[in-house]
């Protein structure tokens, strides 16, 4: 079991923790679009407040490619915090200069610095030694509580962390706990729900929940080349021809897996994206020549409800179609509310998912709304995580000394 912030003693002492600040912004004003990830922090943050601990926090936000770019500074997102707690907010214009070990410098227990923009640096991607390093002599302690950047070997999420006395905060522990009931003891049928693009993402996925599911519903982009595996007609569609005999493999290891494997019926189609055409309606084998599909069609979406409605465990990633364009949601939100309505636990594995089921209004109906995409997904596939495998087993003098 991976230490966490109740197991360590940390009244009075600096914490470096790593957030994920990475919130959605308007570049041009600072305005925060989506708080959720700055919500989920706060348990971690207060507490280490309450402790007495001098709390340093570290994030990146967005890709500014290892230099400064005003656009992508944390500075709106440590006024956003200043709302959001009792105790006081300053922020730091640099992640380890004279600005940032001043500030430091001057804190109070229970105060908190924002530091800037770990990505100005190029080290930070590159795990760079020095960096971690520096980063490690502002603090006493490491605590990570950035789920959706620990499948990420960067110096913040793991050079630092074998520096320093290490934890975890309470939003990577309930992240992992989840994730794993719904691996190793799911109340069944465990129903999932994989759409996106790009298939390449979802093949270790499927892969490892083929004998942990019971049902497999694929929808989004990628289902276009199961159907073409299967000897369907699928126009222009999306269709990853390298990955076809890949996904024939897979559709005939299903059939003595526990997993059913169900595919979209039907579709919404038109021309291209951008088409000012009326969408048009096929049958998933039998798409025109000259139609892609965009969204999954009215039978589909009736046909995974029947699966979701009874559901003792959904997982959901992935959306159904280009749910940007209004023409092409349909299926994607109709997929929210039903999973955001099962009588089962629900999960929602971040990303556009978690988008999705934000901007249609059940966001607050799921039973965990994961912070992190790519990890969430990293831990479906069965993988292990940089930023939590660096992090120490709790020890049994962990708990004494944190009782002395």
């Amino acid at each position: 079991m991976k230490r966490t912030i109740k197991d360590i003693d940390v009244k009075g002492k600096k914490v470096l923790l790593r957030l994920d600040f990475n919130v959605p912004m308007n570049t041009k004003t600072g305005h925060i679009t989506d708080k959720t990830r700055i919500m989920e922090s706060l348990a971690t943050i207060n507490y280490l407040c309450e402790q007495g601990s001098k709390v340093i926090i570290c994030s990146h936000l967005g890709r500014p490619n290892g230099a400064r770019d005003d656009k992508y500074s944390l500075a709106p997102v440590a006024s956003e915090l200043q709302k959001l707690v009792k105790s006081k907010v300053t922020f730091a214009t640099d992640t380890v200069g004279e600005d940032a070990k001043s500030k430091i410098k001057a804190m109070d227990d229970g105060e908190i610095v924002v530091l800037e923009n770990l990505r100005f640096d190029a080290r930070e991607e590159e795990n760079d030694e020095g960096f971690s390093k520096e980063l490690a002599s502002l603090a006493d302690i490491y605590v990570n509580d950035a789920f959706g950047t620990c499948h990420r070997k960067h110096a913040s999420t793991y050079g630092v962390a074998r520096l320093l006395p290490n934890a975890i905060g309470f939003l990577i522990s309930k992240e992992l706990k989840v994730i794993s009931r719904i691996l190793s003891n799911p109340d069944r049928p465990l129903v999932a729900v994989l759409g996106g693009a790009k298939i390449k993402d979802k093949i270790p996925v499927i892969e490892n929940l083929l004998d942990k599911a019971d049902t497999i519903l694929i929808g989004g982009g990628m289902a276009y080349t199961f159907l073409k595996a299967e000897g369907g007609k699928v126009g222009k569609s999306l269709v990853d021809e390298e990955k076809i005999d890949m996904v024939k493999s897979f559709l005939e290891k299903s059939k003595n897996s526990r997993a059913e494997l169900v595919l979209p019926v039907d579709n919404v189609c038109n021309v291209d994206f951008d088409s000012k055409l009326k969408p048009k309606k096929f049958a998933s084998m039998a798409i025109g020549d000259e139609y892609m599909g965009l969204d999954i069609g009215p039978k589909t979406i009736k046909l995974f409800k029947s699966y979701i409605k009874r559901a003792g465990t959904v997982v959901w990633n992935g959306p159904m179609g280009v749910f940007e364009n209004p023409l092409y949601a349909r299926g994607t939100n109709k997929i929210a509310k039903y999973v955001a309505k099962s009588k089962g636990f629900s999960f929602v594995g971040g990303g556009d998912s978690a988008s999705a089921v934000v901007k249609s209004g059940y966001g607050k109906m799921i039973d965990h709304l994961s912070t992190g995409g790519g990890a969430s997904l990293a831990l479906l596939e069965g993988k292990s995580l940089p930023g939590v495998d660096v992090i120490s087993e709790v020890q049994e003098e962990d708990k004494l000394s944190k009782n002395e």
